[in-house]
């Protein structure tokens, strides 16, 4: 588990603690309740479906919620930032 405080904790008073179904409650980081990667959609990284009504729904995604997943996000959002500069300013 990551000691750096600001990297993880555990929310157990929460009222749906933890969210989702099957989650290892002993080291499920609450840092990232909404994930930041979700409007990247099914590029996002995790396991994600999407309902009838085309909402996505990230209930068997427990990837944000993992130790170490601080240092994954800010990978995904720093990849997701570096396309989005290569897109918009031309450079690879």
């Amino acid at each position: 588990m990551d000691r750096r405080n600001h990297t993880f904790f555990s929310h157990r008073q929460c009222e749906f603690f933890p969210c989702h179904p099957g989650a290892d409650a002993a080291h499920f980081n609450c840092l990232f309740c909404f994930c930041p990667l979700y409007m990247l959609g099914d590029a996002c990284g995790g396991r994600v479906s999407y309902t009838k009504d085309g909402l996505k729904d990230c209930s068997a995604c427990d990837r944000p919620h993992l130790p170490g997943a601080y240092d994954w996000v800010l990978v995904r959002l720093k990849e997701t930032n570096d396309s989005v500069n290569r897109e918009k300013h031309g450079r690879d």
